[in-house]
């Protein structure tokens, strides 16, 4: 049975290279298949277990909250917080600290449509600090490549490794399941290259330290 009940679901984003699609609604919203993108999201979650979903909210946030509400008609309990200031998602990730406690949660960006039979599987977590979706992928070069050891476990993670450095077949598809320790993790970045707290350092840290992360 799923242990985990709480989401962190990050639907702060424009979107801006959807254009006009996006200049009314936040990417999240953008309907497929008769639903906004983030319907689908919190169903799915809904669907394996999840009971309190907290949107981080920006860009158009009237017209999340609205949609939305308490989450009552979903099926889930919903509250919000707003990012501010768009510094990476290292950062933002944050902004659940006090809403997840001292309890495991599923998190994802609130872009991203998977078949909702794998919520189950990540709200389900053995021993692991950790679990990151992947996905296979020939080019990797626009996301985080993913290396994993024989066991699928996570060993390394680099965001959009440069042509001629290591890469990996397996892809960040960027919805993960996190203990609180990854707040220890988050606290520690530094800005990367690009100016950016990256979510993907955070995790990098927690695999090569002592804790175990499972690729998914």
């Amino acid at each position: 049975m799923p242990s985990v009940k709480k989401a962190v679901i990050l639907a702060a984003g424009r979107g801006t290279r959807m254009r006009e699609l996006t200049d009314e609604l936040p990417k999240p919203m953008i309907p497929v298949r008769g639903k906004p993108i983030l319907q689908h999201i919190v169903e799915g979650m809904r669907d394996a277990g999840i009971k309190e979903v907290l949107l981080i909210v920006g860009y158009r946030e009237d017209v999340v909250r609205d949609f939305f509400g308490d989450g009552g008609r979903f099926g889930v309990s919903a509250s919000y917080e707003r990012q501010v200031v768009q510094d990476g998602t290292g950062r933002v990730v944050e902004l659940g600290k006090s809403f997840t406690g001292d309890d495991a949660f599923l998190l994802s960006y609130g872009d991203i449509l998977l078949d909702p039979r794998n919520y189950m599987a990540l709200a389900s977590p053995g021993d692991e600090e950790a679990i990151v979706s992947v996905k296979h992928s020939e080019d990797v070069s626009k996301g985080g490549a993913v290396f994993v050891d024989g066991a699928f476990n996570l060993v390394d993670l680099r965001e959009k490794p440069k042509s001629g450095e290591p890469t990996s077949p397996w892809y960040n598809a960027g919805v993960y399941m996190f203990r609180p320790s990854i707040y220890e993790f988050t606290a520690r970045l530094e800005k990367s290259p690009r100016g950016e707290y990256e979510l993907t350092d955070a995790i990098r840290a927690l695999a090569l330290g002592e804790k175990r992360v499972r690729a998914y």
